[in-house]
């Protein structure tokens, strides 16, 4: 469109129409402004434009300029181009924030979507109305904590299989720990169990599933005669570390009941990868040390403030040494998971082992005996196998 021209919308179509009848002296200019559902004052300004511009003064004077604030075509083309390589499968708030981050583009989720829609890269989608009410948080932070496991294909098949652990604060929606593992196992939990008991101190309450991890399975089996006796089962690894902190257990009988590390998993599933993927991960040990880096990043994106800021956390006693309280003690091999591996890294593991009749692929060690109770790093305990 050229400079000057016009238009001609049906609006400017019946003004011309209108007004050339008005010059014509055809109507007044009362029957043209009730016409054009304009002021008598409005229309004698138009006719005076009109007589000496022609019919441009009819049109707006923006007519077929381009917005100063229409998105530059290039940033267009190059918001596609990311869709579809080092971006795919990231939503469009989180596209937003990498451009924003690492492409110093930044532009709302909206106009991603705007762009990507047009592109037909992106299907309109309508997200379900929630049909279940929002169990209220907790007031303070550290007065329960949600703790579980995610299995899921978190390096898109660049590397290994690994099982996400995590812990979230209910009052925040904060995560406090994070740990990669080859499986689900207890060593992934007395990981990030650490982590929290390192950072923050000892939570009130502890919530989880009813895997045999946290609670026996023999639990269920007493009859009313044996708990009339007084009969208990034995705590799990798991259990007695909770148990040694006074950490109250509960034990969630459904994935809704736990919703908030459910939903900690959808969130982290769409956006983990993404991220792992650009920092070009490919190991469980680098993604473990991405995770440190990441923790921080998520809360301040996701965590809300809490009811009552002062935290609900004890802090830990000087007594209190972490290396002895996570340890492992009387537990067949097959629960632990290091031992599960079919390789044999190098890690030494920062966590006491006290392994007192350890069983391992049909041999048995004494290793309380072996090592005079302390602990051994996992290539020791490898090499006695």
């Amino acid at each position: 469109m050229n400079k000057g021209d016009v238009v001609l919308t049906e609006k400017v179509r019946k003004r011309v129409f209108v007004m050339d009848q008005l010059i014509a002296t055809q109507i007044t200019n009362a029957q043209a402004a009730e016409l054009l559902g304009l002021s008598v004052r409005q229309i004698k300004r138009i006719k005076k434009e009109m007589l000496s511009n022609g019919i441009q003064a009819l049109g707006h004077g923006n007519a077929g300029r381009r917005p100063k604030h229409a998105l530059d075509p290039t940033i267009a083309a190059r918001i596609i181009e990311l869709a579809q390589t080092d971006l795919k499968d990231a939503n469009c708030t989180h596209m937003s924030e990498l451009m924003a981050r690492s492409c110093h583009i930044s532009v709302s989720p909206r106009t991603v979507q705007r762009v990507l829609r047009r592109a037909g890269i992106l299907r309109s989608t309508k997200r379900a109305p929630r049909r279940t009410r929002m169990r209220e948080r907790k007031p303070q932070l550290g007065i329960l904590l949600q703790c579980d496991a995610s299995p899921y294909d978190w390096l898109e098949g660049r590397g290994p299989a690994m099982s996400l652990h995590g812990v979230i604060d209910d009052a925040t929606g904060a995560v406090l720990g994070l740990y990669f593992r080859p499986q689900e196992d207890i060593m992934g939990y007395l990981r990030v169990f650490h982590q929290v008991l390192e950072t923050y101190g000892i939570p009130l309450c502890l919530y989880s599933d009813r895997h045999t991890m946290f609670f026996s399975p023999k639990k269920d089996k007493l009859t009313i005669e044996d708990e009339l006796r007084g009969k208990q089962v034995n705590l799990t690894q798991i259990g007695r570390v909770l148990d040694e902190l006074q950490i109250t257990h509960i034990a969630a009988h459904s994935p809704q009941a736990k919703g908030r590390i459910e939903r900690l998993w959808q969130t982290l599933q769409g956006r983990l990868p993404i991220e792992m993927r650009l920092e070009k991960i490919n190991t469980i040990e680098a993604a473990n040390e991405f995770l440190g880096k990441y923790i921080p990043m998520y809360n301040a994106r996701f965590a809300v403030p809490p009811a009552n800021e002062a935290p609900a956390f004890r802090p830990l006693t000087p007594d209190m040494d972490l290396d002895v309280i996570l340890t492992i003690g009387e537990q067949d091999a097959s629960n632990i998971g290091f031992f599960d591996v079919p390789y044999r890294d190098e890690e030494i593991l920062p966590l006491t082992l006290r392994l007192i009749d350890l069983r391992m692929r049909g041999k048995t060690l004494g290793l309380a005996t072996l090592c005079g109770g302390g602990g051994v790093s996992m290539a020791t305990a490898l090499e006695m196998v």
